[in-house]
């Protein structure tokens, strides 16, 4: 149980920290959070990614509300008992019907207090850093009674807000070698982000899933962020480090997938049977998460324009494959409406690899019966007409500006 007296100093300090934190540059996520009353906003995402500073800005017109972040180590050891005093703190110190909570998923129970507040009518704010566990939960006490949000690490847009540039060449080269954590971004240590990395292995998956082996763990994230952009399957893994069971490297990875540290997309298949059964691609949350953590991939240029249109077509909330038949594509999306898309991202399209990289995607295109696609690089415009199909052609920066 924890004393009264220490969750008023946590929550008064906390909330004057709050105020007083620099709001940063307007996210672009702000226009599509929603606050209304009976509903949790739910804003999930890696650590590190801006999820409180978004709360700031989401508040900006609002003084009196309600916040604690569970992470506070004033309050290690908070359980659901302990609401029942959390609620008499904030009636002393705020009365609000404004509800905002930073990591609520590491209290057990939590979802039962969220309710009673949502039943009242409050407008609740939660944050957190594990989608699993905040998942779970909203399918079982909070059915039909949230909305959900994923806040990544700066787009290209937000990048030049921050920076102060404009969109050109050199401005993306700048983005795609230092990825959008905006904490790095400002001081430009790359020990930000390896302490980051660490911090994610240990705190958000060896200890919240009570892992034996933290340097498997490590080992098998290194590898995976050093092979963006490659197949993987999951017997290869347990054979590769040595494993009893597939097992292990399934459920690893799915923790990887949870802390947004890394994510696997299927090969494209009209059978979903055949979908599962094929291998995987991984692609990571950031490529200067990457850079700092991984030195051999960096110098790929060509993998890590691939990750950057990765990231770029999770922000737009679509579902990502690669292709593969006779040749290879990229990226297949499909949006809510179930329309399909195609892209293949190279660094310069040129004519070594002309022909591999057209006809790849044109066979996509037919396979998906669709007849436009793209080709996106670092910084080429061009149309082509092949085979009753329009190849557009054009910047990946170009491309992330119309996305807003």
């Amino acid at each position: 149980m924890i004393l009264r007296g220490t969750l008023l100093e946590t929550v008064k300090s906390q909330k004057e920290n709050l105020l007083n934190a620099d709001r940063g540059i307007e996210r672009d996520k702000l226009k599509d959070v929603q606050l209304t009353a009976g509903f949790a906003s739910i804003i999930t995402g890696i650590r590190r990614a801006g999820k409180s500073t978004l709360l700031l800005q989401l508040i900006q017109k609002i003084t009196n509300f309600n916040y604690l972040n569970f992470e506070d180590v004033r309050i290690f050891g908070f359980d659901h008992k302990d609401f029942n005093r959390l609620d008499e703190v904030f009636s002393a110190e705020s009365n609000s019907n404004y509800y905002l909570f930073d990591e609520i998923q590491v209290v057990v129970g939590w979802e039962r207090y969220v309710r009673s507040l949502l039943d009242k009518k409050k407008i609740v704010v939660l944050t957190g850093s594990n989608a699993a566990i905040l998942g779970r939960e909203l399918g079982t006490k909070l059915t039909g009674r949230h909305l959900k949000y994923e806040l990544m690490p700066f787009s290209y847009p937000e990048f030049l807000k921050l920076t102060k540039q404009k969109m050109s060449y050199t401005s993306f080269e700048d983005f795609v070698n230092r990825g959008g954590f905006p904490e790095y971004l400002k001081i430009d240590n790359e020990q930000i982000l390896q302490e980051l990395f660490n911090d994610i292995i240990i705190r958000d998956i060896t200890l919240r899933y009570n892992l034996r082996n933290p340097k498997l763990v490590k080992e098998l994230a290194l590898y995976l962020l050093s092979n963006v952009g490659k197949e993987f399957s999951y017997q290869g893994l347990k054979k590769l480090f040595n494993l009893g069971s597939v097992n292990t490297i399934i459920s690893i990875v799915g923790y990887f997938e949870n802390s947004y540290l890394l994510f696997t997309i299927p090969q494209f298949d009209f059978s979903y049977r055949k979908q599962v059964a094929n291998k995987k691609k991984v692609y990571s949350i950031d490529t200067g998460l990457i850079k700092a953590n991984s030195v051999s991939f960096s110098q790929d240029k060509g993998r890590m324009l691939e990750n950057i249109v990765f990231t770029q077509l999770k922000r737009m909330g679509l579902e990502v494959f690669y292709f593969k038949k006779e040749r290879e594509c990229d990226f297949i999306t499909r949006d809510s409406k179930k329309e399909l898309n195609a892209y293949q991202v190279c660094f310069e399209l040129n004519e070594d690899n002309r022909d591999r990289e057209v006809n790849g995607l044109i066979e996509a295109l037919n396979y998906l019966k669709q007849k436009v696609g793209f080709i996106l690089t670092l910084d080429q415009h061009d149309e082509l007409e092949l085979n009753s199909k329009k190849i557009i052609v054009k910047p990946v920066y170009t491309w992330m500006k119309e996305q807003i």
